[in-house]
């Protein structure tokens, strides 16, 4: 531990299932009784962008019904008291639950729900209201806005920056992910290849598990905050 200095955290959807966000690698391919393909990816957006749009208006509107859990404090905490080097909470995650713990030092790959991204202009613009009544942009006005959120068949963001992170990291601590969705599942081999040492904190093992240095199964709620104390201390 008195080696550690920068830490990398990976999340994903099982940190925020505790809260009550459904994931979407559930039986049948579907993620809140809709098809992913359906509504995210650009494909689906060209078939049909009012089911889409509204699609993520109810995700949007959800997203204030739920509250941060245990692991998003425990992260907040360690996010406010590392001072021993760098530290860099990566989620795949498009929900606020690590902000509104109080975590500062977060880049969202997937992009976030509560931003808009506009198909004219390109600019991104904070963002509470619907969208299935295509209003306009704040910047450029045309009424081309969508989710900005990362779809399959698109370009995580700051890939760079994360992979800078990544080359510096002492640790690389990766929290409810499955393991299965690239480029993230792949992070753990990456960061093994720079002599990184390597954590998971799983509900059960990934299938990425066997890259890790170590491994630990349980409830986020409860493996986050002992790996927290235990970092601190």
């Amino acid at each position: 531990m008195a080696e550690i200095r920068n830490i990398v955290i990976l999340t994903g959807a099982g940190i925020s299932a505790e809260s009550g966000i459904d994931t979407f690698r559930s039986a049948g391919g579907l993620w809140e009784q809709h098809r992913v393909e359906n509504v995210a990816t650009p494909e689906g957006f060209a078939r049909d962008p009012a089911l889409v749009l509204g699609f993520y208006d109810m995700r949007r509107e959800a997203l204030g019904k739920v509250v941060p859990n245990a692991a998003h404090d425990a992260l907040a905490r360690l996010d406010a008291e590392w001072k021993q080097g760098d530290l860099l909470i990566v989620t795949q995650n498009v929900d606020d639950l690590h902000e509104r713990a109080g975590a500062r030092r977060v880049l969202h790959m997937h992009g976030e729900l509560k931003s808009a991204l506009c198909r004219s202009c390109e600019m991104r613009s904070p963002w509470d209201a619907p969208m299935s009544n295509r209003p306009p942009c704040p910047v450029c006005q045309a009424p081309m806005l969508r989710p900005d959120v990362v779809w399959f068949g698109e370009m995580p963001y700051q890939m760079d920056r994360i992979y800078r992170a990544l080359r510096e990291a002492d640790l690389f601590v990766s929290i409810g992910t499955s393991g299965a969705v690239y480029p993230a599942a792949g992070f753990v081999r990456d960061a093994r290849e720079m002599g990184v040492r390597t954590l998971e904190l799983n509900l059960e093992r990934s299938e990425g598990s066997h890259w890790f240095d170590e491994s630990r199964q349980g409830r986020a709620g409860e493996l986050v905050p002992a790996w927290v104390e235990e970092i601190l201390s």
